[in-house]
Parts: C-alpha cells; sequence; structure tokens
C-alpha cells in the first residue's frame, strides 16, 4: 500500500487495542494515526460471497467472525477486526490467487468505477460488547493498456490486495477515490474509527 504521509501525534489510550489482522496496510495506517497496539491475527477461512444479501453484509460478517476467533485469546481490551471487499456488477472482487487472476480483474476494472465496501468489527473484552459498522467508497481506475497492465503486475503490489490493487495516497497513477475516504479504500476507515474508537470506550 502506498500510505506516504505522516501523522506523529501518539494517542494514549487507556485500553488494550489488539487488532486481528495481519495486513500490513492496517498496521500502518494504525501507527500513521499514533495508535499503539497489539497484533494477533484470526487466520480464519474467509467465507466467498454466496449466501450474503450484498457486500455491506458480507464485509460486516467476515469482520465479525474475524473479532470473535480472536475474542478468545483476548482477557481484556478492544478486539479491532476489518475486512474489505471490492463489489462490481454484482459480484465480489476478492484477492486475486495468482498472476492470472489479478491480471483477469484488472482487465474487468479498467476504465470503470467500482465499490470498495469495508466492514468494522469492535469487540470488546471481558465484557463482549460489540459495535459494527461498514462504509463505501466508490473508486475509478483509468482505461490500462496491456503495456501498462504488465508493468503494474511486475511490480506484485497486487498481492493480498481486494481488486487486485493497492491505492497510493495523493496521486495514483491508476485509480482515484470519487467517493469516499482513502483510508477506507485502504482497508480501515481511520476518520470513522478515531470517533467510534473513543465513544466505544466509554459506553455501557
Amino acid at each position: 500500500m502506498g500510505v506516504k504521509s505522516s501523522l506523529s501525534t501518539k494517542r494514549h489510550l487507556p485500553f488494550r487495542l489488539i487488532l486481528a489482522s495481519a495486513s500490513p496496510a492496517r498496521r500502518e495506517l494504525l501507527e500513521r494515526h499514533g495508535y499503539s497496539f497489539e497484533v494477533l491475527p484470526a487466520n480464519i477461512d474467509e467465507p466467498m460471497e454466496k449466501g450474503y444479501a450484498g457486500p455491506q453484509s458480507m464485509v460486516e460478517h467476515i469482520a465479525w467472525l474475524k473479532a470473535a476467533a480472536v475474542s478468545s485469546r483476548v482477557d481484556d481490551g478492544i478486539i479491532l477486526a476489518a475486512d474489505t471487499v471490492g463489489w462490481a456488477k454484482g459480484q465480489a472482487i476478492g484477492k486475486p490467487a495468482d498472476e492470472a487472476d489479478a491480471r483477469h480483474i484488472l482487465r474487468t476494472l479498467s476504465g470503470t468505477a467500482h465499490e470498495l465496501w469495508t466492514g468494522v468489527c469492535l469487540w470488546r473484552r471481558p465484557d463482549d460488547v460489540q459495535l459494527s459498522w461498514q462504509e463505501l467508497s466508490r473508486v475509478a481506475m483509468k482505461p490500462l493498456s496491456d503495456p501498462e497492465l504488465d508493468a503494474y503486475l511486475a511490480t506484485r503490489t497486487w498481492q493480498g490486495c481486494s481488486g487486485a490493487y493497492a491505492i497510493q495516497e495523493g496521486s495514483d497513477p491508476y485509480v482515484h477515490v470519487v467517493q469516499g475516504s482513502v483510508s477506507n479504500v485502504i482497508g480501515l476507515p481511520m476518520e470513522s474509527l478515531n470517533q467510534r474508537l473513543a465513544e466505544f470506550f466509554v459506553r455501557k
């Protein structure tokens, strides 16, 4: 992920924060916003889109599954789990299985706009109070020529990324956000997370 700008203010939280994800992009976002946190990856098998009414219910449920998988390992603190998925033409756009799959996904998205949904779940231990929300961003991808597609695939930055791309903050040569936040596209909607973490801690 391209996360270039820096926020240096440290946040002194009155609770343990546990990130239920191995995503380097999510870790970098939290670090940039000054959070101290632990990492406990959920390591679950994520279900596909079948059985869900749409992308919003899909990311809501998978984020909850990730938080639930970690909850038994945390005695005290707030678990933060998230799931991000692209959505175009009524179908989920997940993480590419290999380069051929990434090529197919990028050809499908080339020259079009698509949705990017992130579901977030906060799970407080030991009282198991939970808070979930989902955010939408709309992303437009420029038409990609074959040489541009080959060059992008060669960077390998598509690996592990929903939609087979990793947006760069600032000026991305391939995609831009036309609605919603860039941090949501990266994998955590930091604007709403900053607000809701503080509110969630004091909620009884």
